[in-house]
């Protein structure tokens, strides 16, 4: 059977249909199937990965892949100190980090149901800080808190709406945790400017 008007290269040395042309620096590049073929594998080109999620601080919750932004702020409102985690690390873990960070020691914790363990409540009182922690449902000793001081954790909460005003920081934008962190940072001070 005759072809007009098209050829057909024979089989190169590169497995598939394509020939192989001799480059500049006497390489062979196969052309063929549309694309050129310089012999890479994967991206990494063998080489272990830089860096793992966990250390990117991206981790899988109830609400998808994501980080955990743990913030501290005053009695204003003001950012004190941000740490990053995995979407899927607890909370409680983070709180003695959050105090050591600050400059002083504080005279109140004003924190959501997810810091109510003995482990925290023990650190708060060792500390001679108030904790200002409403018990979880299923604890059997259902303790006091102050709720009027209570209601000032909206503060931490406004913070954190006025930093999502920005779209980058909402959907994470930044691939590093460095990164993100930075950009947090910039919001936060840009925040306490207002």
């Amino acid at each position: 059977m005759e072809h007009r008007g098209a050829a057909f290269p024979p089989l190169g040395t590169c497995g598939r249909v394509g020939r192989v042309v001799s480059g500049r620096a006497g390489t062979g590049l196969c052309l063929g199937a549309g694309r050129l073929d310089h012999g890479q594998g994967a991206q990494s080109g063998g080489r272990t990965k830089k860096s793992t999620p966990a250390n990117e601080a991206l981790g899988r919750s109830r609400g998808g892949f994501g980080t955990k932004v743990h913030a501290v702020v005053d009695a204003l409102g003001n950012c004190l100190h941000l740490a990053l985690t995995p979407g899927e690390a607890a909370d409680r873990p983070q709180l003695p980090g959050l105090l050591a960070a600050l400059p002083q020691q504080p005279g109140a914790v004003v924190a959501g149901k997810a810091y109510d363990t003995n482990h925290v409540l023990k650190t708060l009182a060792q500390g001679e800080i108030e904790a200002v922690i409403p018990p979880k449902a299923n604890r059997l000793d259902q303790r006091a808190y102050d709720e009027n001081l209570y209601a000032d954790r909206n503060k931490v909460e406004r913070f954190f709406g006025r930093l999502k005003e920005a779209r980058g920081f909402a959907t994470r934008y930044e691939k590093t945790a460095t990164s993100f962190l930075a950009v947090a940072h910039l919001l936060a001070a840009l925040d306490w400017m207002r």
